[in-house]
């Protein structure tokens, strides 16, 4: 079923009084607000969002989340309620525009305010909609897509269908805000080219800011298909459940995704397998909560940021490089480059996918653009290695550079077994670090964005 949704941004500014301070302090927010229905004035609508907090001087938070509820008809008001971090504490925001028939300007571009701790009052202010500067851009931002879903929550279920010789993966990757460690949950199933029995297996790892990577494998177990996920040696991945236990491991966690699907190969090579392999994200990002034990640590998840993702192909690459970078405010950017296996196609240098999903939309729109360009322009071009790798390129009027670091004591080292046999070896860190350049021409390049982040990138190389 396909409803349609809406997704836009706003930008609020105002002053913040601290409790316990004589002094106001400038606040700045950007927000990326998507309902799954279009606010109408006859019903209330409510919304998620996302995005940027900034208090001068005392916060700059790129992961704030929250909501919006609308009820312009029936309760006069639009409610916010937005939680970030500012120096180590959680605080949440929440305001309230009322709606007067006598004030209309000002009803809907005035935002009072209130912080609280806790459930304690720290703070109070105003907030306002800057109508010269943003109501252009406001309007602008307003998309209207649909949220195709499937007959479970939203995930395509099992691609694989007996064949032999193919292999799928269901992967999760994510970081915990408050400690800054990186978790990785691999969930694999190969279906050997002999045609003997397929089998399922996987691991996680726990990458900690402070001492080793730890992981721990379960499987291989004989494969059991299931409708709805991956369940094999008391692992399960279920629509917005994982759970399961390995070695000292046990995790317990919930999923809720954020936003549309990402197709980092085109949307086509999902449903008609004739490239190599195919890889797709059921949601652009994701949020985490619930616990994981592991010897003696223990992580609690609240809202981490994250992502789910699909493979389904003929085994692994002979050289590849992968990299998932949550930017924050509703951004994501997701890389595949890598060397086929297959004869003729293993003589070329890596084929790039680069999908960045900035401001609602895809970037380049078409997935293929940064695989083969046009006319042969425009292809995007990886130099890999470690401990850094490197990927650029240009399509349209925008061109951009990524540069991934993986430092060696933040990485791990596991190995691969395709479905013919063959064995390849990853080196995973899920607190990698990336510089992210976009620029636009405007008769010459100039800087779009740019995005640095330290430990929160996700990010693989592998080869033979």
């Amino acid at each position: 079923m396909s409803l349609r949704g809406t997704v836009f941004k706003e930008t609020l500014l105002g002053r913040v009084r601290l409790a316990g301070e004589d002094r106001d302090h400038p606040v700045r927010l950007d927000l990326l607000v998507r309902a799954d229905a279009v606010p109408l004035p006859h019903r209330t609508t409510r919304a998620h969002v996302t995005g940027r907090v900034r208090v001068t001087g005392r916060a700059d938070d790129t992961e704030a989340v929250g909501e919006l509820e609308t009820a312009p008809h029936s309760r006069d008001w639009i409610r916010y309620r937005i939680t970030f971090v500012m120096e180590g504490r959680r605080l949440t925001l929440v305001g309230c525009k009322s709606m007067s028939p006598k004030r209309p300007l000002a009803s809907l571009t005035v935002l009072p305010y209130t912080l609280y701790e806790n459930g304690d009052r720290v703070g109070e202010g105003t907030l306002r909609f800057p109508l010269v500067t943003g109501l252009l851009p406001f309007i602008a931002s307003f998309r209207f897509p649909r949220a195709v879903t499937s007959p479970v929550d939203g995930r395509p279920a099992a691609r694989w269908d007996g064949t032999p010789g193919r292999t799928e993966v269901w992967y999760t990757t994510l970081t915990d805000p408050a400690t800054d460690s990186g978790i990785w949950l691999h969930h694999e199933l190969v279906a050997p080219s002999d045609g003997s029995a397929a089998y399922a297996h996987g691991w996680i790892a726990v990458f900690p800011k402070d001492g080793h990577v730890e992981h721990a494998r379960f499987g291989p177990v004989p494969w059991t298909a299931h409708p709805e996920g991956f369940t094999a040696a008391g692992v399960h991945l279920r629509p917005g459940r994982l759970t399961g236990s390995a070695g000292t491991f046990t995790w317990a966690l919930t999923e809720s995704p954020e936003g549309p699907p990402l197709y980092t190969f085109p949307r086509w090579s999902w449903r008609r397998p004739w490239l190599p392999a195919s890889h797709m994200l059921p949601a652009g990002r994701s949020r985490y909560s619930g616990t994981i034990r592991y010897g003696a640590g223990e992580l609690r998840l609240d809202h981490a940021p994250g992502a789910d993702a699909r493979i389904y192909g003929h085994g692994n690459a002979r050289r590849w490089a992968w990299l998932h970078a949550d930017l924050g405010g509703g951004d994501v950017l997701e890389i595949v480059a890598a060397v086929s296996m297959r004869r003729g196609l293993d003589r070329l240098p890596p084929l790039v996918f680069l999908r960045l999903h900035r401001n609602g939309r895809s970037w380049p729109r078409r997935a293929e653009r940064s695989a083969v360009g046009w006319a042969g322009v425009g292809r995007f071009r990886a130099d890999l290695g470690l401990p850094e790798w490197r990927v650029e390129g240009r399509a349209g009027l925008r061109r951009i550079k990524v540069t991934v670091t993986q430092p060696p004591d933040r990485t791990l080292r596991l190995d691969y077994t395709d479905p013919d046999g063959s064995t390849a070896v990853c080196r995973n860190s899920e607190r990698a670090d990336a510089v992210v350049s976009l620029e636009r021409w405007w008769g010459t390049w100039r800087r779009e964005a740019l995005w640095r982040l330290s430990g929160t990138a996700h990010a693989e190389v592998g080869d033979r």
